[in-house]
């Protein structure tokens, strides 16, 4: 006889965007506006429980994103999901967006799953009031045939320890690097990068260093001494957070 009740759960997958301008990160802080936060306090008054996601990455504070998703569980199917994304963005601050909920296998992990992230940053060489918060305004002349050549080098490394902000508790410094290339639009850089995962603060580490390619102060074979290095004090400075979008997280084909 059973003397217990079988607790059942399903699992549901919230994609979202959200320009980051005003929140201190993804993730949960005490006493500090997060994305993570606003959505976990929406999803608590839509549904009427306490409810926590879990994100696919953890941008940073500024950092913005076009495609970021975050699962959570309930006791019992959700009706009228449609209905429930319009009452969340009624909630939500107007710098975040849901823009679906769908219903997943129960061991789906938005995090684990995650077989790419791909990020964009945005240089403007001109002043620009209305993407300010978007882009970041850097005037000076740069070589883009050298900086591509760096992004050439980068997807002969895995281990990317000198990119990685300091003290950070990660089993591994290794990423797959799939691309990394920078493009012009009119008065826009842009930077784009692919891979299986980012350390923190890796990715504006890589495009302070490689504007240092760009301006001639450092040369390609001394870029790739920084990355044998490993060490973050050789490499260039983190670029400001604005120009930093996360544009896209995949997932293995038809997980969902």
């Amino acid at each position: 006889m059973l003397t217990g009740v079988l607790s059942l759960r399903m699992r549901y997958v919230i994609e979202c965007s959200y320009k980051g301008t005003v929140f201190h990160g993804w993730q949960v802080q005490d006493n500090a506006p997060t994305v993570q936060g606003f959505i976990e306090q929406a999803l608590t008054t839509v549904l009427r429980q306490p409810m926590q996601i879990v994100g696919s990455s953890r941008t940073d504070a500024g950092v913005h994103a076009a495609q970021q998703f975050a699962h959570f569980d309930v006791q019992e199917p959700l009706n009228n999901i449609e209905k429930m994304v319009y009452a969340m963005n009624g909630i939500l601050p107007k710098d975040i967006a849901i823009q679906q909920i769908k219903m997943v296998p129960d061991e789906f992990h938005s995090r684990f799953d995650a077989t790419h992230r791909r990020y964009l940053y945005r240089i403007s060489s001109h002043k620009t009031p209305f993407l300010q918060d978007l882009m970041y305004f850097y005037r000076a002349p740069l070589d883009v045939e050298q900086m591509n050549r760096a992004g050439e080098i980068l997807k002969k490394h895995i281990d990317f320890q000198c990119f990685s902000k300091v003290h950070t508790d990660v089993a591994t410094f290794n990423c797959k690097i799939e691309w990394a290339y920078w493009e012009q639009q009119d008065q826009f850089l842009l930077f784009h990068i692919k891979a299986d995962r980012f350390l923190r603060g890796m990715v504006r580490a890589i495009v302070g260093t490689m504007l240092d390619v760009g301006t001639g102060k450092l040369s390609l074979s001394g870029f790739e001494a920084i990355i044998l290095s490993k060490s973050r004090q050789k490499a260039g400075r983190a670029v400001p957070a604005e120009g930093l979008t996360l544009a896209e997280v995949g997932y293995p084909e038809g997980i969902w």
